[in-house]
């Protein structure tokens, strides 16, 4: 009885600090979040205590990088490395004005600073990837396939792959595709509808299959969350769906715009659940047996517009 008693107090406390509310044996997660309706981003600890913060504006990308820097974004086209010991913005980017914006619509929905310190940046409305150096000097551009054109859609999340491609996830085509070095287009998905009529909204009443993230495995699939499709597909190379995740497929959760994706070390993973209310988690990890075995739910420092989100250890280190 004692033993249930201190569970149940432990739960209230960690709902009421903002933090999830852990079993017994569950893992105890630091994350990195950020959330465009209360426009913060922030680091929480395990016990839900904010350990770091930032005002921002639109966001739809973030990292901590390996020194500990965090590279985000102050707006959809500004983005800052910051050092979060000091507050000091070591490193700066403006979009809309640098490399041939100026007075052009741009939006940037997905960067990635790359092992040699150069940053890539995908840049919707131009509709390219670019590779640029500490002082913004264009180093390289590939242009992308973007068959409904729109600046606030063209891209999502958008990762340089280990054999030098580049993963692209575009919202408003509903597809993801991959291209090689020299921007030629070799391996494309379009995500299903499964038959089902598009429904608007943000929230779990919406349908569609506006692609947010994808992660390729080590397997050679390929894991992509469908943002209002509520789901997470695994596809292989050839296009088959070989395991995946839906909206009512976790007990006591609903899934609404499913965001970033994570796969842990230990093969786990997490998932972000945007504007699903209140009533929800906002980020969720699972096994591959769909057993949910941590939340995140905090609607004191956040709000129904989590986009984005890292998993980092107890200490603080990213988990890649």
């Amino acid at each position: 009885m004692k033993t249930l008693l201190s569970l149940a107090l432990f739960a209230l406390c960690c709902r009421l600090a903002g933090g999830a509310a852990l079993a017994e044996d569950a893992p105890r997660r630091s994350v990195l979040a950020a959330d465009y309706s209360t426009k913060r981003i922030a680091r929480i600890a395990p016990d839900g205590a904010v350990k770091w913060q930032q005002k921002i504006d639109a966001i739809h990308d973030l990292h901590e990088l390996p020194n500990g820097n965090l590279l985000f974004q102050r707006s959809f086209t500004r983005l800052v490395e910051m050092d979060p010991r000091t507050d000091k913005v070591v490193w700066e980017y403006d979009a809309g004005q640098m490399n041939g914006n100026a007075g052009r619509p741009v939006e940037v929905h997905a960067f990635q600073r790359l092992r040699d310190g150069v940053t890539m940046i995908a840049e919707s409305g131009p509709g390219r990837i670019i590779e640029v150096d500490r002082d913004g000097k264009l180093l390289k551009e590939i242009k992308l396939k973007v068959d409904r054109p729109h600046p606030h859609t063209d891209t999502r999340l958008a990762r340089k792959l280990e054999n030098g491609h580049y993963l692209v996830c575009h919202e408003g085509d509903g597809a993801v595709r991959e291209y090689d070095a020299d921007g030629k287009v070799v391996w494309e998905y379009a995500v299903p509808l499964f038959g089902m009529e598009r429904r608007g909204g943000h929230g779990p009443e919406a349908f569609g299959n506006q692609a947010f993230a994808a992660v390729r495995l080590k397997n050679g699939n390929t894991l992509i969350s469908t943002g209002n499709g509520h789901s997470v597909l695994e596809v292989t190379p050839k296009g088959e769906i070989v395991w995946s995740v839906g909206q009512k497929d976790l007990p006591g959760i609903t899934l609404a715009w499913v965001t970033t994706l994570q796969v842990l070390p230990n093969g786990n993973i997490v998932l972000g659940n945007c504007h699903a209310g209140p009533d929800n988690p906002q980020i969720v990890e699972i096994t591959r047996d769909k057993k949910v075995v941590w939340t995140f739910k905090d609607f004191q420092n956040f709000g129904d517009a989590l986009a984005n989100s890292q998993v980092l250890d107890v200490k603080g280190k990213s988990l890649r």
